[in-house]
């Protein structure tokens, strides 16, 4: 059966990136993977990992473009760059900045209340906060979103915030906290640990909890 999974929010660590796509035994040619920004941090380190999702996509996955990615390509608007590096600033150029799939809208950031779609803002879709996910408005698509840890959201740390209309998966791989895969179609969340003393390892298999 064709699922539909997802992950935001991987800030360089590609390697809990693979392990949770083994874990979940993602097959290309049959699953669909959404991958929602934020894929590198502000370290040159972390760049790399642009790399490893424009590969992805080319096996079918989509992505769509995070506040840190436009952060890149703005730092290195007026320096001269070549390789591997140029290459990504013009794949970054190329990202949507959201996408629609079936009863989902997957963003970075969010949405802003009560603006149809295909009004929306840029900016807000890429940084938006507690503007959407504080809201009390009822969006007509469950939305799909990042870039707000969910910590800050009200969950506990490491968890999916879940909500009937939006679903953060922004699990706080940045600040050591998780990196969680998302299954939609199962309503499973693969995750593991970022914590530097125990990188990539404490693995769980997780039903999601609407609240």
């Amino acid at each position: 059966m064709s699922r539909t999974l997802v992950i935001s929010d991987i800030h360089g660590h590609v390697e809990g990136l693979e392990l949770l796509l083994m874990l979940a035994e993602y097959a290309p040619e049959k699953d669909q993977l959404f991958l929602l920004g934020d894929f590198i941090s502000k370290t040159p380190e972390t760049w790399g990992a642009l790399d490893t999702i424009r590969a992805m996509m080319y096996r079918g996955a989509r992505a769509l473009v995070g506040n840190t990615e436009l952060w890149l390509v703005e730092k290195l608007r007026d320096q001269e760059i070549t390789g591997s590096l140029e290459e990504s600033i013009a794949f970054i150029h190329e990202l949507p900045y959201m996408i629609q799939h079936e009863e989902y809208v997957f963003v970075h950031a969010g949405l802003r209340p009560g603006i149809r779609l295909e009004d929306q803002e840029k900016s807000d879709l890429a940084t938006i906060r507690e503007d959407f996910w504080g809201s009390d408005y009822v969006f007509e698509s469950t939305v799909v979103f990042g870039h707000t840890p969910t910590y800050k959201l009200g969950a506990a740390r490491g968890e999916i915030w879940c909500q009937p209309d939006r679903i953060g998966i922004d699990t706080g791989a940045k600040h050591g906290v998780r990196l969680t895969l998302v299954d939609l179609s199962n309503q499973l969340a693969y995750s593991c640990s970022t914590a530097e003393q125990d990188r990539y390892e404490d693995v769980r298999i997780k039903r999601l909890q609407k609240g």
